[in-house]
């Protein structure tokens, strides 16, 4: 049995809806809506994508190293050392970039597609030799810090730029006990050193 269909009602229904929907879906209306029950609020959201050249993983932020015993027959003279203990620096996420450093004395690292880190280490400085950091609880021995080459680290200063793959790097220091002019004295100490990574 066919259904009839009374001629203009469908159409005229339609119409209306669509009307309907129009008004309360404009932005007029929802303001109006807004201000009259206090039920709509606004979130305004700012912030910025910078381009980022690598980050140092959690592990490598914070460590401790325990460089064991030294006698103090190793280090009878000014300048000698104990063993050297290595410590390991993690960068992950390393992009793809140019490099184009220069070192304290003016030598330049360059590359098109690799970056390059610089790190500077500081704290306390040994008293009687400012190349060493301080080991607090003893004397006549202070801490010397050198680059994954044996190239020393001067507390405060920035170090040789490395170039750097991109992904995930190692950066390798080591840190060595050396007798330094004031007289020995024996016992446990301790040395906080601070890092910081810059690119350019």
């Amino acid at each position: 049995m066919e259904k009839r269909r009374l001629p203009g009602k469908t159409a005229q229904y339609a119409g209306l809806t669509g009307v309907v929907l129009i008004a309360l879906l404009s932005p007029a209306a929802q303001a109006a809506v807004g201000q009259v029950d206090g039920e709509h609020g606004v979130l305004r959201v700012s912030g910025a994508l910078t381009e980022s050249a690598c980050r140092l993983e959690m592990t490598s932020a914070d460590q401790s190293v325990d460089l064991g015993e030294v006698g103090t027959g190793r280090l009878l003279r000014t300048g000698d050392r104990g063993t050297a203990v290595a410590v390991t620096l993690r960068l992950q996420d390393c992009l793809r970039s140019a490099a184009n450093n220069r070192d304290r004395q003016g030598n330049l690292t360059w590359s098109p597609n690799q970056p390059a880190v610089s790190l500077t280490f500081t704290g306390v400085q040994d008293e009687n030799n400012p190349q060493l950091f301080m080991a607090r609880g003893v004397g006549g021995m202070g801490l010397r810090l050198t680059d994954a080459a044996r190239h020393d680290v001067v507390p405060g200063l920035s170090g040789q730029p490395q170039l750097l793959t991109p992904g995930n790097n190692e950066l390798t220091y080591y840190i060595v006990p050396e007798r330094t002019g004031a007289p020995l004295q024996a016992g446990a100490y301790l040395a906080h050193v601070n890092f910081r990574l810059s690119y350019e």
